[in-house]
C-alpha cells in the first residue's frame, strides 16, 4: 500500500517477462535452503564458507546479549566478511539477499530506497546503528537506507517480527541493528580501493587497535558512480544520474575497571545523488549522523546495567527545486538484567524524543517507556516473556507484549511458537503537514507465528509461518481537501483508515557437500491490503535466493541467484511489475599476504527488470577491489 505520493527517482522502462514460480518449482529449489539464524545459525551471506558459530551472541532479540542457540525469534546475522565478498555499494542490496526481505528504488545507488521485511512497510522496521535509533518524521517515515553506509559497518543482526515490546514504536515488522568495528589488541591499518561498471569507484582507510584500557576504531570511506539515467521517459532529464558520497566512523572505548566500560561512538555520512523529475539535473542531497555514548557496569556475577544517551539527525533537500526536512532524535535509556541460574530478568526505562523541521513544520514530541523482561532456559524449554508501556506527549499510552515458546522435542530439532503486539506512532509530518490530520491515531498490529528448526553441524534448516494483521494503517487518501491540517485543495490527505495482513512462510537452509557449500531461502507470502482485497505495491507473493561457493585452488569462487515474483506498482494493482531472475557471480583471493582481491559480475546475463515502474536498473555489472590490511 502507497501511503504517500511517490517521490520520482529512475529506472529504465524495459519488456519484463513475468516470472512464474509454481508451487512444484519452489519444492525443487527448496531443496537448496538459504543459510539463516532462523536454523540457529548466522546466515552468513552466500560468499562465506564458514562453519556455523555455536556460541555466537545476539542482542537485539532481547536488547540482551544471548548465545544464538537461545534465541527464539527469527534472527539472521551478516559479518564482515560477508559484507566485503558481497561487493554491493549499499546496505540495501546486501539486506535484499537474505530471507524475507525485499527491495525497491528508485534509479540506482544513492536514490530513494526501501525494505519490506516480511512484506510490512519500510517504516515498519525499526534501525539502529550502534544502539543509535535512525528514523526520520518527514512523510511517512522510516530509515534512509540510500544514507547508511555500507563501508562502516561490522555486523549485521536482522530480527524479523513485531519487537514493541522490547523496541517500542517502529517495531512492527522487525528490527536491523548495525554495529560499527570494535578496535582488539595490536594495531589494524587497511587501505582499499574498487572501480566497476558506470564508473563506480570506492577508497577507503581505516585504523582499529587496543593498547591497555583504550580501543579505538576510525574509518573514512569516499565513494561515487556516474550513474546511468534513473527514468527514460519523455518526460526526465537524459541524463546520468550518479551520486557520490563521503563517510566516517569512530568508535572509542576505556575499559575503566574489570567491571566498567564507557564507550562512545559517530557515524556520519553525507550524500549527492541525481534523480529525475524534471528536465533539470535534479540532485537530492542526505546528512545522516548518529552520536551514542554508553556506560556499562558489571555490579555483581548476577546484575549488570547499561546507560546510554544517542542522538541522531537526519537531513535531506533536494535541489534545484527547494525542499528541505530535518529530523533529530535523542534517547536515553537505563537498562537492568539480572541472571539467576536458569532465569534472566530485564527492566528498562527509556526517553525519546522527535523534532522535525519541514517548513512551515516545527513540532516535536517524546516517548516515556518502562519495558520488562523475563527469559528461561531449563533442559529442552526455553521461554521469553517482554511487556512494555509507552506514553506519548501526543496520543497517550499504548502498551505492548509478546510471549515466545521453544521445545526441543529430538535431537537438533526445535519447535518455537510466538505471539505480539506492535504498534507506530504516525510521524510529525503525518499529522502536522498540510495533507496531515493531528487526530492520526497509532497503527497497531497482533502477529502469530510457528517455527521449526533443524540444525547439525554445518547443515540447517528452518520453517517460519507468520500472520501479521495491522489495523488503522495511515493511507494516503486521494480526494479534494481541505485536510484537517492545512486549508485549500490538495490531491489527499492522511488517514487512519487501512487494514492489511502480512502472512506467509519462509523456508530457509544450508547444506555442505564436500568442499561445496549450498544456501537459500524461499518466501511465499501474501502482502494483501484487507479493504480491498489486493496485493500491497511493490510486493511479491513469491522470491527465493539461492547460492554455492567453494575453494578452487586458492580462490574462493561462488554464485548467488535472485527469482522474484510479479509485483503490483500501484495499490489498485493496475500498474504490474514483471517477475525476473538475476544470476550474480563472484570470487576473492589472497594475491600476497597482506592483499586480498575481490571479483564479482553482477547480473550476469543482462537482465531488464523493474523494482519501481519507468524507473532502471542496472544492467551487467563488473567491480574490481583491492584491499590491503596487514597480517600478523
Amino acid at each position: 500500500m502507497l501511503n504517500t505520493p511517490l517521490r520520482a527517482h529512475p529506472l529504465a522502462a524495459c519488456a519484463r517477462t513475468p516470472l512464474r514460480l509454481s508451487a512444484l518449482s519452489l519444492a525443487v529449489l527448496a531443496s537448496f535452503s538459504v543459510g539463516s539464524a532462523q536454523a540457529q545459525q548466522p546466515v552468513l551471506l552466500a560468499h562465506n564458507l564458514q562453519t556455523p558459530v555455536m556460541n555466537e551472541i545476539v542482542v537485539t532479540a532481547t536488547r540482551t546479549a544471548q548465545p544464538l542457540t537461545d534465541v527464539l525469534a527469527d534472527v539472521s546475522i551478516v559479518d564482515r566478511q560477508a559484507i566485503e565478498d558481497s561487493g554491493a555499494v549499499g546496505l540495501a542490496d546486501v539486506l535484499a539477499r537474505l530471507p524475507g526481505i525485499e527491495m525497491t528504488r528508485n534509479g540506482g545507488p544513492g536514490t530513494s530506497t526501501s525494505l519490506y521485511l516480511r512484506g510490512g512497510e519500510t517504516r515498519f522496521t525499526a534501525v539502529y546503528v550502534d544502539g543509535v535509533r535512525l528514523d526520520s518524521q518527514a512523510g511517512s517515515g522510516g530509515a534512509a537506507w540510500e544514507a547508511i553506509p555500507l563501508s562502516q559497518i561490522d555486523r549485521i543482526e536482522v530480527l524479523r517480527g513485531p519487537a514493541a515490546a522490547v523496541y517500542g514504536s517502529d517495531a512492527v515488522a522487525g528490527v536491523i541493528q548495525i554495529f560499527t568495528k570494535k578496535g582488539e589488541a595490536g594495531v589494524a591499518p587497511y587501505v582499499g580501493i574498487g572501480m566497476g561498471s558506470y564508473r563506480t569507484w570506492r577508497a577507503e582507510a581505516g585504523v582499529s587497535g587496543a593498547s591497555g584500557t583504550l580501543d579505538y576504531a576510525l574509518g573514512v570511506t569516499r565513494e561515487g558512480s556516474r550513474g546511468f539515467n534513473a527514468k527514460t521517459d519523455a518526460k526526465s532529464n537524459p541524463d546520468r544520474d550518479g551520486y557520490h558520497q563521503s563517510a566516517i566512523n569512530a568508535r572509542l572505548g576505556w575499559q575503566l575497571n574489570a567491571a566498567h566500560r564507557l564507550e562512545g561512538t559517530l557515524l556520519h555520512n553525507d550524500a549527492n545523488s541525481g534523480y529525475d523529475t524534471s528536465q533539470a539535473d535534479d540532485r537530492s542531497l542526505r546528512h545522516l549522523q548518529a552520536l551514542g555514548l554508553a556506560w556499562q557496569a558489571q555490579w555483581s556475577e548476577q546484575y549488570k546495567t547499561r546507560i546510554s544517551i544517542s542522538d541522531s539527525k537526519d537531513r535531506y533537500e533536494t535541489r534545484p527545486s527547494p525542499y528541505l526536512t530535518d529530523t533529530q532524535l535523542r534517547g536515553y535509556l537505563w537498562h537492568n538484567e539480572w541472571r539467576l541460574g536458569a532465569h534472566q530478568l530485564s527492566a528498562a526505562l527509556e526517553r525519546r524524543e522527535d523534532h522535525l523541521v519541514n517548513a512551515p513544520i516545527d513540532r516535536s514530541r517524546a516517548q516515556n517507556a518502562i519495558a520488562l523482561g523475563y527469559g528461561l532456559r531449563q533442559g529442552v524449554h526455553t521461554l521469553q516473556l517482554n511487556a512494555r508501556h509507552d506514553e506519548d506527549s501526543e496520543f497517550g499510552g499504548k502498551t505492548t507484549g509478546s510471549a515466545a515458546y521453544g521445545y526441543e522435542f529430538a535431537r537438533h530439532w526445535r519447535a518455537t511458537a510466538s505471539v505480539g503486539t506492535a504498534f507506530r506512532a504516525p510521524t510529525l509530518y503525518q499529522r502536522f503537514s498540510l495533507y496531515g490530520d493531528a487526530s492520526l491515531r497509532p497503527e497497531t498490529a497482533r502477529n502469530v507465528e510457528l517455527g521449526l528448526k533443524w540444525l547439525d553441524g554445518a547443515s540447517s534448516f528452518s520453517a517460519t509461518l507468520f500472520r501479521n494483521n495491522v489495523s488503522d494503517l495511515i493511507t494516503f487518501v486521494g480526494g479534494p481537501g481541505p485536510c484537517p491540517g492545512g486549508s485549500g485543495s490538495f490531491p489527499g490527505c492522511y488517514a487512519s483508515v487501512g487494514k492489511a495482513r502480512y502472512q506467509g512462510l519462509t523456508l530457509a537452509g544450508t547444506h555442505q557437500i564436500a568442499g561445496l557449500r549450498l544456501h537459500g531461502s524461499i518466501d511465499l507470502q501474501n502482502p494483501q491490503n484487507l479493504d480491498n482485497g489486493k496485493q500491497l505495491a511493490r510486493r511479491a507473493k513469491r522470491q527465493a535466493k539461492l547460492g554455492a561457493d567453494t575453494r578452487v585452488a586458492h580462490w574462493t569462487v561462488g554464485s548467488e541467484m535472485q527469482l522474484t515474483g510479479r509485483r503490483f506498482d500501484d495499490a489498485a494493482n493496475r500498474n504490474p511489475l514483471g517477475g525476473y531472475a538475476l544470476l550474480n557471480l563472484y570470487a576473492s583471493t589472497r594475491v600476497a599476504r597482506d592483499w586480498q582481491l575481490l571479483v564479482r559480475l553482477d547480473n550476469l546475463a543482462d537482465k531488464q527488470y523493474e523494482l519501481a515502474r519507468s524507473y532502471a536498473t542496472p544492467g551487467r555489472s563488473f567491480y574490481l577491489g583491492v584491499k590491503w590490511a596487514p597480517q600478523y
